[in-house]
């Protein structure tokens, strides 16, 4: 395998591709959380709360809400804008982040999405302004990720009126609630809806939780969730209704209505379908979480980065010089494959919020399904990334990274929920799979094996490889493959593109076969389900490994300058080849690879971290964390490090991290 030489590149060049189409929101963002308070090292909690609520004050202010609401109410009607700017605030307090995706996304944006224009007209302009702090009751104590079964129910009394908004054993307590502890006044409430005797599924409705005092509303029990490990912040709280009445236009009524008399009518079929019709609408829940957690992520590996290049550990027997800790293979083993996968979920999820802006209100069944599925992926992926990276960030940066100071450990305390909430992350890649099977259920009962493997070929795997990104691009490179693997350069992005999607199509056949039982008289369904659900999590994994693959080979024919391209083409060979590396036992024991290819892996994944070293910073650099927003001493005094450690070997001068990494422009 032969390298090619990778050209300096100015941290700014990668910038401007990274922030991409909305990079004003972001250079407006960098501005204004720069003028926020730095993430608080260990405040006590109602003062943290507090700060918090100053800081959504202070984004009100500067006009941060406006870009996700309808314009008629005061709005920009820029979904791209509004997720875009959430993902900045990934970058500050992780708590503000929160506690503003609770107000604005989670309270607001069902409001909007779910409820009409009376509602819109009453409520909207209020929430944007916070003069109605709101919340999102949805998760119950007995019902987390199960929410079709949620047991709050709301009763429809014809004589009043009234939806009776009722908690009828403590399982149904609305649990781990944001805004409720301290500062909501007002509560989206999910629950199953009862009116003429019959149950009709889950809906939304506005309760009232506390009274313009601050009290709780008759019949509503607050009760708060205390101190977390991280995001002290936000207060969450526990909600239970004893018998509360609100009024029949509290039904946020899009998708469902009940007349005076109690009839009740949907522009939709089905409960089950009107269900998931709703909680499609709030896509942009599980959208905003993987992009936060890509920042905190970020923050995190600029914080480990800049300290590798200056901190030294042990001698060179060669020279007598301390090692700096980034020229160890070891240590570039820990962040460069990390950072490298990074910037792939970056534009996986830069293509994710651009898809979803530029969704058309009548787009079918179908590519809404594809799209609620890709979030749901990439919300998963995402998180799990950012907990192991880290946790890896962390342990680079040794006794220095466990001091609350250098930011780590809060980082990792306020992320680690992130795994769990808007969508266990488990049950989210299932919903995946479910996705990636649709169709398939209905062929069980009349195709014979042949038939099967027919339907698997023609059928099922053409819809799972519809191309997420470059569609041309990507088909010209698979099919500019024509060598044998064993004889094809590891560097070959066509080769790395045709080894991910063989891996999703054969995880996906072998899958289908093995839940095609399901289907057959008499058989345990669930048992069957039950025993492939390794299987079922493997297929959704892989599958958003190609999506993610994809689009870092779009973002990378975007670049228009040869020495960015050679940067990311070389970062984009780490992310597969170290993605190859931790799956050698499924590549290998499938015959994909053979012993000797598998063995070349990973000396490649080592030739690439050494390549990129020189680049790490650079790499870092280039997602534009200002300073006052890393606030780790360890980052910020990169520098002073530097300085220290020439005074104190006092051998050769030691070169600055800028001169180290010349910028030049491509």
């Amino acid at each position: 395998m032969d390298i090619p030489a990778t050209a300096p590149v100015a941290p700014s060049a990668l910038t401007d591709l990274l922030d991409g189409r909305w990079a004003h929101v972001r250079r407006d963002a960098r501005v204004r959380m720069s003028e926020l308070p730095a993430p608080p090292v260990d405040l006590p909690t109602e003062e943290h709360r507090a700060q918090v609520l100053d800081s959504l004050r202070a984004l009100v202010a500067s006009g941060y809400p406006r870009a996700g609401f309808p314009k008629e109410y005061g709005g920009e009607a820029d979904t791209g804008a509004a997720l875009t700017a959430f993902e900045m605030l990934g970058f500050g307090d992780l708590s503000v982040m929160v506690k503003a995706g609770v107000q604005w996304g989670l309270f607001g944006g069902a409001v909007e999405a779910l409820g009409t224009e009376t509602h819109h007209e009453r409520y909207l302009r209020a929430i944007m302004d916070l003069d109605l702090p709101g919340c999102f009751a949805m998760t119950e104590t007995g019902h987390g990720s199960d929410v079709q079964h949620l047991r709050t129910t709301a009763t429809y009394d014809p004589a009043t009126g009234e939806f009776v908004v009722h908690t009828p054993h403590e399982g149904a307590r609305k649990e781990y609630i944001g805004n409720a502890a301290r500062d909501g006044r007002m509560a989206v409430v999910f629950a199953q809806l009862l009116t003429g005797g019959e149950s009709r599924g889950v809906h939304a409705l506005l309760v009232p939780i506390r009274t313009e005092t601050g009290e709780p509303a008759r019949g509503v029990r607050i009760e708060d969730c205390g101190r977390k490990a991280g995001l002290n912040g936000v207060d969450n709280g526990r909600l239970w209704f004893d018998n509360v009445r609100v009024p029949r236009d509290a039904l946020l009524n899009r998708y469902g209505d009940v007349a005076p008399d109690g009839t009740y009518s949907s522009p939709i079929d089905g409960d089950s379908k009107r269900f998931f019709t709703m909680l499609g609408t709030l896509i942009r829940g599980r959208i905003s979480v993987a992009g936060a957690a890509g920042s905190a992520t970020k923050t995190a590996l600029k914080i480990a980065v800049r300290y590798a290049q200056v901190r030294r550990q042990f001698e060179n027997p060669e020279t007598g010089d301390e090692v700096v800790l980034l020229d160890y293979l070891a240590h570039q083993r820990k962040l460069l494959p990390a950072l490298a996968t990074t910037y792939g979920l970056h534009f996986a999820q830069e293509e994710l919020v651009t898809t979803l802006h530029d969704r058309r209100t009548d787009a079918d069944d179908r590519a809404q399904r594809e799209l609620e599925s890709r979030a749901a992926g990439i919300k998963a992926i995402a998180t799990w990334h950012a907990t192991k990276t880290v946790q890896t960030c962390r342990e680079a940066c040794g006794g220095a990274g466990y001091l609350a100071e250098n930011r780590l450990p809060g980082i990792k305390a306020d992320t680690d929920v992130f795994t769990t909430f808007e969508g266990d992350n488990t049950v989210l890649l299932q919903l995946v799979a479910k996705g990636l099977l649709t169709g398939y259920q209905q062929h069980l009962h009349a195709l014979g094996s042949a038939g099967m493997a027919r339907f698997i070929t023609d059928q099922v795997l053409g819809t799972v490889l519809e191309r997420t990104a470059a569609r041309g691009l990507i088909d010209r490179l698979i099919n500019a493959v024509t060598t044998q693997d064993e004889e094809t350069d590891l560097l070959e992005r066509g080769w790395h593109l045709k080894l991910f999607e063989d891996r999703e199509k054969h995880v996906l056949d072998t899958l289908a076969r093995r839940l095609r039982r399901a289907g057959e008289e008499g058989a345990d369904s669930f048992a069957i389900f039950n025993r492939a659900q390794d299987h079922v999590l493997r297929a959704a994994r892989v599958h958003i490994d190609r999506v993610v693959l994809e689009a870092f080979v779009a973002a990378i024919d975007r670049c228009t300058g040869p020495a960015v391209t050679q940067l990311l083409d070389r970062l984009c060979d780490l992310h597969v080849l170290s993605n190859i590396e931790a799956d050698l036992d499924w590549f290998l024991g499938h015959g994909r690879l053979t012993t000797a290819r598998a063995k070349a892996v990973t000396s490649a994944v080592n030739e690439l971290c050494a390549h990129l070293r020189p680049h790490a910073g650079t790499l870092v650099e280039a997602f534009a964390i200002p300073d006052s927003m890393v606030g780790a001493p360890i980052a910020l005094g990169a520098e002073r490090d530097r300085q220290d450690a020439q005074r104190s070997h006092g051998a050769r001068e030691l070169p600055r991290m800028e001169d180290s990494e010349e910028a030049v422009t491509p």
